[in-house]
């Protein structure tokens, strides 16, 4: 059983690594910068949010 978690939780992690790379490589082109009521500025603190959920649901 805790080896099944462990896998999960490296699959979970390269899933996410893989979706933070098609995101970046996205974000190559030019493009103007966001408007200051864009919500592109949230990006990095859900992906904090979602990390420590993903922790914490793997230790306990």
């Amino acid at each position: 059983m805790e080896a099944m978690k462990v896998k999960f939780f490296i699959v979970a992690l390269m899933m996410m690594a893989l979706m933070a790379i098609e995101k970046v490589a996205a974000a190559d082109a030019e493009a103007p910068a966001p408007g200051p009521s864009s919500d592109a500025a949230l990006f990095v603190p859900t992906f904090f949010a979602s990390f420590i959920a993903l922790a914490f649901g793997f230790l306990f």
